[in-house]
């Protein structure tokens, strides 16, 4: 739903100033032609509940920012004077994100609303312990992309580097890599240091909140969502009345470390029988016979092995897989409970396996509460495959610069 225009309740309220006013009915209107596409002066005024006057003039302001454009006159029914339509453009700027993951660095250029620029991806090699070798990676694929935005004649307007690890501190730096065998990582300041065109104020974030919600954009009337994903680990996210919720240390979410069985297998933690000793792909990958697979192709191929086999109900996988299915099942019934939200998305490679984690979910929730059905929490798939995080990146950042779009054409 597009925004409307406040400029007159707060002017009477007194809270905004002038220039506040108009920083914010331009994000309306630039925001309006994300949501909508190309449209008439009267249709943005129709649609925002601003007056006709000021969309005029706000359009001209965006438009000589270049941050809109002015199509070709259309004549909708063929009668009257044609319309002339406006979009949303910023044809000289881009947004990338940069994301690390177990396996490789992926650099993924977009233009303002989005559409895909250019995509570089580079395997790291893994080397466990050893961030040097894998900041080298980043910062190569990092320098590649910039040239690339450079030759195609953009500015790059925001960027934000993805890490599948938990962030933390001021600067933000990786707490913790599990993935990669790593401690505390500036990831920003090394990357700094390698490639100095890097933009001083990118952003660095976990995967995890940014794909929960690229997710929730995907889901209808849903603002309480829990999501849930494994690749390298497990982790996830709450987003609670459309917020993601960080927590005191910015640790919400951190699933995978939930610690359900009583003295179980030592987590790298610290703690004992967490979510991802059980669950968590390296074990269900040993437990299925895909170990080798797993050093000799990585862990994306193990994974897509493994989802292939329990799939066509391979015995050794799917014995493995159901045995981690009860364990997910089981703490999607403590978060459920705790956290009461509206759906539970799996993202990962437990899109593919999440009807069989819905089912024994739905075995062990309470079926005697008063309309228990309606009061039901729902388990489904996410949509987005592996580029949730990616995608949120890219449209978090374009939501920020949409909050003030003259901030595009500096």
């Amino acid at each position: 739903m597009a925004l409307r225009s406040s400029s007159a309740t707060a002017e009477a309220a007194g809270t905004l100033v002038s220039g506040d006013v108009r920083r914010h009915n331009l994000s309306i209107v630039a925001r309006y032609l994300l949501e909508n596409g190309p449209s008439s002066r009267s249709q943005i005024a129709d649609g925002t509940g601003l007056t006709r006057g000021s969309v005029t003039a706000l359009a001209a302001v965006l438009l000589d920012a270049a941050i809109i454009h002015e199509a070709s006159p259309e004549n909708a029914r063929g009668k009257g004077r044609p319309l002339t339509l406006l979009s949303l453009a910023a044809d000289h700027v881009a947004i990338l994100a940069l994301q690390l993951d177990a396996d490789r660095v992926t650099g993924f250029l977009t233009t303002i609303t989005g559409e895909p620029l250019l995509r570089i991806a580079e395997q790291h090699g893994r080397p466990m312990g050893q961030p040097e070798p894998v900041l080298d990676v980043m910062a190569s694929v990092l320098g590649r992309t910039l040239d690339a935005c450079q030759d195609l004649g953009r500015r790059l307007a925001d960027m934000t580097v993805v890490v599948f690890a938990p962030v933390g501190g001021e600067p933000p730096v990786v707490i913790a890599d599990t993935d990669l065998g790593w401690g505390a990582v500036d990831v920003l300041g090394g990357l700094r240091q390698r490639e100095p065109r890097m933009p001083p104020d990118a952003a660095l974030l976990p995967d995890a909140p940014l794909a929960a919600s690229a997710e929730l954009v995907r889901l209808k009337d849903t603002l309480d969502m829990i999501y849930l994903k494994s690749n390298s680990g497990i982790g996830g996210a709450i987003i609670l009345n459309g917020t993601v919720v960080e927590g005191a240390h910015r640790l919400a979410g951190a699933f995978g470390h939930v610690p359900l069985v009583p003295d179980g297998e030592p987590c790298g933690c610290g703690q004992r029988g967490c979510l991802v000793t059980v669950a968590g792909p390296d074990a269900v990958l040993h437990a299925a016979g895909l170990g080798p697979l797993l050093v000799a192709g990585g862990l994306e191929a193990a994974l897509d092995e493994l989802t292939d086999r329990v799939l066509a109900g391979e015995p050794l996988a799917l014995a493995a897989w159901d045995g981690a299915a009860g364990w997910i099942a089981r703490a999607l019934q403590i978060l459920a409970m705790s956290i009461d939200p509206q759906a539970i998305v799996l993202g990962g490679y437990w899109a593919r396996l999440a009807d069989s984690v819905a089912r024994r979910f739905a075995d062990i929730r309470p079926p005697t509460w008063p309309d228990a059905a309606r009061m039901a929490t729902v388990v489904v798939a996410g949509r987005l495959d592996g580029d949730a995080a990616l995608l949120g990146a890219v449209w978090s950042a374009r939501d920020r610069l949409l909050l003030d779009p003259l901030r595009i054409s500096i």
